[in-house]
């Protein structure tokens, strides 16, 4: 199999993450039928989904899963992530019918789109079973966790081109409780593992960061 599929469906993500990121801009203008902004910076939804990839293929060789489904399910997980809350319902609708127009095995289509449909929310009540499912929902939320978080989340704030400073962009310490809710739904012991060092060292950023800013790390008793 030729597998053309995988470079349909990153320039397809690419496309929307572009897109997105302009119509969320004020500097964004509408040129050739589409949205370009003029100076795009930092794209936090390109980011997010190439790290979810990165950490769902590790997942699916930990686990031995169909590595491609759940390739393509990361890819396309937020490919329609303007629609709102129902994003993970058309990101699984558009993923039936684009992969059906690219090489990619018509029986595992209906994989790649449960796996999406079922990534919705932060944390689950309710365990998955399918597993590509599960391995797509643990690393969408392990790349909001940890020092990821971090980079993504300043990157996010900056690429807005508004006045921000060192303090204001603490505030992306957030309340800790939505991801410990997450870590609590990870399905995959590598994933819950892993969600324990990334939290450790998300907590342990922030506070470094604020001893530096206070100047605690400069002792009194220094000879």
């Amino acid at each position: 199999m030729s597998e053309k599929w995988r470079d349909a469906v990153v320039k397809a993500m690419q496309k929307a993450a572009e897109a997105g990121a302009a119509g969320s801009s004020s500097s964004a203008v509408l040129a050739n039928n589409r949205f370009v902004r003029s100076t795009l910076g930092y794209n936090y939804r390109w980011e997010h989904v190439t790290s979810v990839v990165t950490l769902a293929i590790k997942l699916a060789n930990i686990l031995d899963a169909d590595e491609n489904v759940v390739e393509a399910a990361a890819w396309l997980h937020d490919i329609t992530k303007t629609d709102g809350e129902e994003h993970a319902e058309t990101a699984a609708e558009f993923a039936r019918v684009f992969l059906e127009e690219t090489d990619f095995p018509r029986e595992k289509i209906e994989d790649v789109a449960q796996a999406i449909s079922d990534h919705k929310g932060l944390w689950r009540e309710r365990p998955l079973t399918n597993l590509s499912s599960m391995i797509l929902w643990d690393a969408d939320k392990l790349s909001k966790l940890g020092l990821t978080a971090v980079v993504h989340w300043t990157g996010l704030v900056l690429s807005r081109q508004e006045p921000v400073t060192t303090g204001g962009l603490i505030g992306l310490k957030q309340n800790l409780e939505w991801q410990r809710r997450s870590v609590d739904s990870l399905h995959t012991q590598p994933a819950r593992e892993a969600a324990k060092i990334r939290m450790d060292s998300y907590e342990q950023f922030w506070s470094n960061l604020e001893i530096e800013l206070a100047g605690d790390d400069i002792l009194p008793d220094f000879q």
